[in-house]
Order: C-alpha cells, then structure tokens, then sequence
C-alpha cells in the first residue's frame, strides 16, 4: 500500500512540474513576442539594394573630389534592424556588393552588449556617450585592438556629426559577440559606439584595407 501511495505522489509531482515548465514556457513566448512586437524590417531587400546603390553613387562623386578611394567604400545603413545585414563593402569600380555582413552600434545608456536599442538607435557626437556617429569617416591606420582578431582600424570623422570619432576612440574592430549570421528579430551585442563587425568579416577586411588607403566608410540612417 506504501508503495502505490509514494507512486501516486510522484506521479501527482511529475505533473505539476510539468505543469510549471508549460506554464514557464507560454510566458517566456509571451515575453519575447512582446519584446519584439515593434521591430519590423522595415526595408525590403528591393529597397535596401536601391538605397546602396545610390550611397554607393554620391560616394563615389565624394571620394573623387576628396581624394579618397575610388575603389572600395564601406557603407553601414543605420536605418536597417541591427539583426540584419547592414554593413556593405561596395566596389565602386564594378559597382557591386563584395560583402555584407552584422555590425554594431553603441548601447548609449543602456547596458553594453545589450540589443535594447536594436531597431531605434541614437547618435551622438559627444565624449562618453557610448553612442555611435551618424557621417562619412576616412579609415585610417591599423593598430592593435584588446578586441577580437586584435586589429583595429582608426576612423577619423569628416563631417560635424562625427568630428570627435577619432579622440573618442571609436574604431572599426571584431568583436566575437558579434555573429556572422543574421539573427533578426533579436539585434546585434551594442558597445560604446565602434563599428564592431565578427571575426570573420575583419578577416576579410584586413588585407582590403592594408592594401588601399583612405577608403571611405559612411554610416547614415
């Protein structure tokens, strides 16, 4: 009799932990729909294709009259949900997208590596804003970086926007909690306002950038 009694127990307490898994689970859903329920995509790839092609266009009259880089330009599209792929390297000579891939933008006042701010970023050109930079930038020297793969490129700002870029310390870097695959609806890990792309797209960006120099690289919303 014991014996059926202690089975009827651990039957009756194997189904209310189910119950709560169940129950844990319906609210973690609700949750995560809740939390993205206002992100959207917001461009079709239709529209981000023409909105490349006509950075890409005004980049190239720029950099003709700036004596930049008539070959490479890297553009980072703000407006795109940083989940998707919003960072382009553009040959201007074939008129072509080489590459594309994640990239961050920085958390503001929100917790670093977060991706509170993933549809709706914030720019700022002020000191310790933890904020990105919206304008065009000249990449600059490569140096060692604490971060990813250790390189980092120096980024110097051209236009009033961004000014501060290179005394504020924001560089192109790899960051391994950035990932080489889209990951929409959630967003990118934010940091303190670098471009920080994965490991594997510096890797192919290092030997673009240590063989031209003064490319151009434009983040704009």
């Amino acid at each position: 009799m014991k014996a059926i009694y202690s089975l009827l127990i651990f039957i009756l307490f194997t189904f209310q932990l189910f119950a709560q898994e169940d129950t844990t689970s319906h609210w973690l859903e609700e949750w995560n729909k809740e939390r993205y329920q206002n992100d959207q995509k917001k461009f079709t790839q239709e529209k981000i294709k023409n909105r490349i092609e006509q950075k890409a266009k005004e980049a190239l009259i720029y950099n003709q009259k700036n004596n930049l880089s008539s070959k490479y330009c890297i553009l980072i599209d703000m407006g795109i949900h940083s989940g998707r792929n919003r960072f382009f390297v553009y040959d201007l000579e074939k008129k072509t997208v080489l590459k594309e891939a994640l990239v961050s933008h920085g958390c503001g006042d929100f917790m670093w590596s977060s991706d509170e701010t993933r549809a709706k970023p914030t720019f700022s050109n002020v000191f310790e804003s933890h904020l990105s930079s919206l304008g065009k930038y000249k990449i600059g020297k490569r140096g060692y970086s604490n971060w990813g793969i250790h390189v980092n490129y120096k980024m110097h700002g051209l236009e009033s926007s961004n000014s501060n870029a290179y005394k504020r310390i924001i560089v192109l870097h790899s960051w391994e909690a950035v990932k080489d695959e889209e990951i929409f609806p959630e967003g990118t890990a934010e940091g303190w306002g670098c471009p920080a792309v994965s490991n594997t797209t510096m890797r192919y960006l290092d030997p673009l950038l240590k063989s031209e120099d003064d490319v151009l690289m434009w983040i704009y919303q």
